[in-house]
């Protein structure tokens, strides 16, 4: 079969990242109310700010506004994480970034599937966040040992699954059908199992230890834990959720409210109690397992690594002032510390630009189009941007905050987890499981603006 028959991963991504999306509403109704609300809130803020209407347009940003989304998933075993690469591989989703939890008391460490180049994220910017738990870091030796082998007698992807990976992997790619018949086997594995494979006893176990340790080990396959939609209004989400009967974390997480979103921030509402059967438990029987739940998040701008080092020392310093961890009692108080250590991170797109804090695409103006041919050799960017000639749009981050995931998982297993682990996860370790190396985000977004600056230059024939 020839190449010219095969679907694009891109286009198999975004089947994919619609059938998991009409999945999850159909298991969580609830994930169902969280679309009318950041539709609403959406439809608010594009028609009240026409500058970021237009803003978002010309990046292109806008059609692929509502049909983003992330999901996150936690594997058991190393077989699982190589394989869950080898079926993401397939959609055209590729290891970004390294994620340790095990610091802030989170057994697993992480990476996040995704399309790497623009061009692709704007055909479906469908994202997953992926865990591998941490066996080792079982205190019960007996219960570790208990795990694994429970884990050891599971197959979370079908024969059909494989057999498509397979088949993608020698021909180079699927074609319609084919495509078609794999979202349809892959999206088993993301499905919510209300029977458990251990019994009450054991679940009770592995849940005293951890609760995300129970989350992995006692059911068929890392059903999805929530699927995120992307907001342009995280703060107008966290207010009007009570009026769509969602009650929401006490603290949004990552940076504080700016006129120029950085990073990422998210929010949640709390995990839902869903009845599950024990394999002890006969069909008048059920016990429950919470660990599914909603989330919303707003993306801004992706960072320069000097833009990280800025914002991790604003919120470490925000954090050590605060002399604990963020929540509901103190919600008030966090806030207003990370607003008054943040005004020393720019807050204007030039002064950004200037300080090589965050990374941009450049467009040219009409302004500079009608200037086009007339520029004098090696004419710098920012003097075009300081003419007016070229429009600065940054560049949006697709990837997570380590501190924020944590906040997020552990805002909806309770207060009773462990506050740290002696043994942190180790990169190495992690991608030898996947069997790759996880791609460095940053290298990405400098290729992006590096892209994005030659083009703007070439419209503008501006010789370099």
């Amino acid at each position: 079969m020839t190449s010219s028959n095969f679907v694009s991963p891109s286009q198999i991504r975004a089947q994919f990242s619609a059938a998991m999306s009409a999945m999850y509403k159909d298991e969580v109704p609830l994930y169902g109310t969280l679309m009318e609300l950041v539709a609403d809130i959406n439809q608010n803020t594009l028609q009240a700010d026409q500058d970021l209407h237009k803003n978002l347009q010309q990046a292109k940003e806008l059609e692929r506004l509502d049909e983003e989304r992330h999901g996150a998933i936690r594997v058991g075993t190393p077989e699982e994480l190589h394989t869950i690469g080898r079926l993401f591989a397939v959609m055209g989703m590729h290891p970004v970034g390294y994620y340790d939890l095990t610091p802030a008391g989170v057994p697993v460490h992480s990476t996040a599937f995704r399309a790497l180049h623009e061009d692709e994220l704007r055909v479906s910017p469908f994202r997953v966040f992926t865990s591998l738990l941490r066996l080792e870091l079982i205190e019960d030796a007996a219960l570790r040992e208990e795990a694994r082998a429970i884990l050891a007698n599971r197959q979370i992807f079908s024969p059909e699954a494989l057999k498509l990976i397979a088949q993608c992997e020698q021909d180079g790619g699927l074609n319609a059908d084919d495509a078609t018949r794999f979202v349809s086997e892959a999206i088993k594995t993301f499905r919510w199992h209300g029977e458990s494979t251990v019994s009450s006893a054991q679940y009770k176990d592995l849940h005293d230890q951890h609760r995300l340790i129970a989350d992995v080990v006692a059911f068929k396959g890392p059903h999805i834990n929530h699927l995120t939609p992307r907001t342009l209004d995280i703060d107008s989400v966290q207010e009007s959720m009570p009026k769509y009967g969602i009650t929401p974390k006490a603290v949004i997480e990552g940076p504080p409210t700016r006129q120029h979103p950085i990073l990422l921030r998210q929010t949640s509402f709390k995990a839902l109690n869903e009845p599950v059967r024990f394999s002890d438990q006969d069909t008048s029987e059920q016990g429950s397992h919470t660990a599914r739940f909603g989330e919303i998040e707003q993306r801004g701008a992706a960072v320069t690594h000097k833009g990280r080092e800025l914002y991790d020392r604003l919120l470490n310093a925000a954090r050590a002032e605060l002399g604990e961890a963020p929540a509901e009692h103190n919600a008030e108080t966090y806030t207003q510390l990370m607003h008054k250590h943040f005004e020393n991170f720019p807050d204007t797109l030039e002064q950004m630009f200037n300080n090589d804090l965050v990374y941009f695409n450049y467009l040219p103006t009409t302004q500079g189009l009608a200037k086009a041919g007339n520029y004098e050799a090696n004419t710098s960017i920012a003097q075009l941007i300081q003419n007016g000639d070229v429009r600065l749009s940054p560049i949006v981050y697709e990837d997570f905050l380590p501190v924020s995931a944590a906040g997020i998982f552990q805002s909806n297993l309770g207060d009773g987890s462990n506050s740290s682990y002696a043994q942190l996860s180790n990169q190495e370790i992690f991608e030898s499981q996947l069997g790759q190396s996880v791609i460095d985000e940053q290298q990405l977004y400098a290729q992006t603006a590096q892209r994005s600056l030659e083009q703007c230059l070439h419209a503008l024939g501006v010789q370099r």
